[in-house]
């Protein structure tokens, strides 16, 4: 276990992207989401590996860029904070209904984090945009998944209070120090 590395999971739409964007603007070093990079880079290739296609291709994708980074990040001192993290993809795969392959269970349990932040499920913030698109039963479902991936794992799970993002990265600041 990484005991500087910290995960920020949840549903979409939760304010998972706009908590890290906070964290690194106050200095700590993060990580982001690899989900929608590979989403990008597919788009503008006309690859499929997307989760409208070949979701398996779009995990396996995912898996390679988390793997990287969190290899790149134990350079780093310091907090490093991570939106989302390797169990995402154990999540994504049992949301989907597809088979976890043994390589990706296996990533999940090598590269740990010392604490596990979780966006809960947050109607009055709730967006869709081109990359975002699942719906809030998906946002929902999606949270209650990444909580059950994250505590099989043996995490204990922070949740983050649904909160201004100032508010909830104070919180999440205290919680680094600990």
């Amino acid at each position: 276990m990484r005991d500087h590395f910290f995960v920020v999971t949840g549903g979409p739409g939760a304010g998972k992207t706009s908590l890290i964007t906070e964290l690194a603007r106050r200095g700590f070093h993060t990580i982001p989401e690899s989900g929608r990079a590979v989403i990008r880079e597919e788009m503008a290739r006309g690859g499929d590996a997307l989760p409208w296609a070949d979701r398996m291709a779009y995990a396996e994708r995912m898996l390679e860029r988390d793997l990287r980074a969190y290899e790149d990040a134990q350079a780093l001192s310091g907090p490093v904070i991570f939106d989302r993290g390797i169990p995402d993809i154990m999540g994504y795969l049992t949301l989907c209904g597809l088979p976890l392959p043994p390589h990706v269970t296996a990533a999940a349990k090598a590269a740990r984090y010392a604490r596990v932040f979780l966006t809960p499920y947050w109607d009055e913030i709730f967006t869709q945009d081109t990359e975002r698109t699942q719906t809030r039963t998906e946002a929902e479902a999606t949270c209650a998944v990444m909580r059950e991936t994250y505590t099989a794992l043996g995490y204990k799970i922070t949740e983050l209070p649904c909160t201004d993002i100032a508010s909830r990265a104070d919180f999440a600041s205290a919680q680094l120090a600990l």
